[in-house]
């Protein structure tokens, strides 16, 4: 599964980012991953953006992005 980088017009629509949920929900239980895997991955992905809003080089904005 390629992920786009850069700026993605789609990516602040709520049903494109829900429709990337569920494709990658999706392609983890096809590959076996367990309820437990997912879980846990979804954990690390929050564990990420906090320790990114907590960094002082974080640059986080009201929008929760990066300052260029």
């Amino acid at each position: 599964m390629a992920l786009p980088f850069g700026e993605t017009p789609g990516a602040r629509d709520p049903r494109a980012l829900s429709i990337l949920a569920k494709t990658i929900y999706r392609e983890l239980r096809a590959s076996g991953f367990q309820m437990r895997d997912v879980m846990a991955l979804a954990g690390e992905l929050l564990a990420q953006v906090t320790r990114e809003m907590r960094s002082p080089k974080g640059g986080a904005q009201a929008g929760g992005e990066k300052q260029s």
